[in-house]
């Protein structure tokens, strides 16, 4: 009887390992070979509404995914496990792709005109943030159902303003801007059914965009209408807005804009923070602990994305028109710019691998991504892309204000 039943034991192991292997197989693409997701990336090809999955161990793709709409200021958040990138598009259409069998695994059409969003602390949420209806909305990150609208309304409560400056805070919160109208605003979505909203009007004339800080502490949104940048301390139970870098540009007429800067949690190095100047050839080099101006880098052209390298030693910074082949590298332990590279034509953006041992860069009228190895400042690789521009990797999933 032992015997036996020793027997049955082995025999059912058996088929358990047998169908475990037959539904990881399944779920790893047709009998694909596992594989987990932390290289993954996506790269936009603006031109065509497709996004190529890309590896950035091997430098190579692994497929394309076409149809999805308006891609000419797309953005794309992770979901936590790395396996889901959210890409969304400039027509209001909100993608979630799955990376390991590159395909549309949900899609809806959410506004008219859309420029980001965001995903939230847990993973549950996704938040779109729109041009037009003004406001942000809140999806289900399984589902993509609508859990929440939130109309970003101003003056007679008629009015309703452009969103820019989307960022996820701790405790499943989002702060963003109304540009229209000179406010930031804190939405609490630990119940997102039921979103708590906190407005701090007068934070300066036409925010653009915005960062939170790696550390999920201070929110800071540039002004385009005025020299100066918008903070909150997000840590404060009561958070009250504060003005830095005043009148910067004091003095001196501010150069026409040809493509606003950006603004992420990137721009943070150590205990520095490096933000474009608009409208002048300068990176703007401002201490976090006390948030005032301690230096300036004169740089080629007027910054667009000013990023630092994961453990903070080099900035990357491109430019907008008429200096957009060029990148420049500023070394923060010399306080210098060490490196003028021209990786290409039309260099829309920058991705830096987890570690930072590469950086990949869109070179959009040149139809490539050229990838340099930031140790040696030397060009190691490319892939081929159409009118390539945002480049986006998974470990972003770990990172807050990504």
């Amino acid at each position: 009887m032992r015997k036996r039943f020793e027997m049955l034991s082995v025999l059912l192991r058996a088929i358990a390992a047998l169908a475990l292997g037959t539904s990881l197989a399944g779920c790893a693409g047709g009998g694909a070979a596992l594989r987990g997701t932390g290289d993954l990336g996506v790269v936009i090809e603006r031109a065509d509404g497709a996004v190529l999955v890309v590896e950035n161990s091997t430098r190579s793709i692994l497929g394309r995914i076409d149809g999805l709409g308006d891609l000419s200021h797309a953005h794309a958040v992770f979901s936590r496990d790395g396996r889901y990138a959210y890409v969304f598009g400039r027509d209001g259409g909100l993608s979630k792709l799955d990376l390991l069998t590159r395909r549309v695994a949900a899609r809806v059409m959410q506004a008219g005109n859309s420029i980001g969003g965001a995903i939230s602390q847990d993973g549950r949420l996704v938040v779109a943030q729109n041009y037009d209806p003004g406001g942000i909305r809140v999806f289900d990150a399984g589902s993509l159902e609508l859990l929440a609208d939130i109309p970003a309304t101003h003056g007679d409560g008629t009015l309703r303003s452009k969103v820019v400056g989307l960022a996820d805070a701790p405790g499943n919160r989002f702060v963003f801007a109304l540009y229209d109208a000179g406010e930031i605003w804190i939405a609490d979505l630990s119940q997102p059914r039921s979103p708590r909203i906190t407005r701090f009007p007068g934070a300066g004339r036409q925010p653009y965009d915005g960062l939170v800080t790696p550390d999920g502490r201070h929110y800071l949104a540039g002004l385009f209408g005025e020299d100066g940048i918008a903070a909150l301390d997000l840590w404060q139970p009561q958070p009250q807005l504060r003005r830095i870098l005043s009148g910067y540009g004091r003095g001196e007429q501010r150069l026409p804009v040809f493509k606003m800067p950006h603004l992420r949690g990137w721009a943070v190095a150590g205990r520095r923070a490096y933000l474009p100047a608009v409208g002048r050839h300068e990176v703007l080099v401002v201490d976090t602990e006390t948030w005032q101006e301690v230096g300036r880098i004169p740089v080629k052209g007027q910054p667009v994305f000013v990023m630092a390298r994961p453990d903070g030693r080099q900035v990357w910074i491109n430019f907008a028109l008429p200096d957009n082949g060029w990148v420049q590298v500023f070394d923060t332990l010399g306080g210098k710019i060490v490196a003028s590279l021209q990786p290409g034509r039309a260099v829309l953006h920058m991705e830096f691998t987890a570690r930072g041992d590469e950086v990949w860069m869109s070179a959009r009228d040149d139809d490539r991504v050229v990838i340099y190895d930031t140790a040696h400042l030397a060009r190691v690789g490319e892939i081929a892309a159409r009118s390539p521009s945002g480049i986006f990797f998974a470990s972003r999933a770990a990172r807050i204000g990504f």
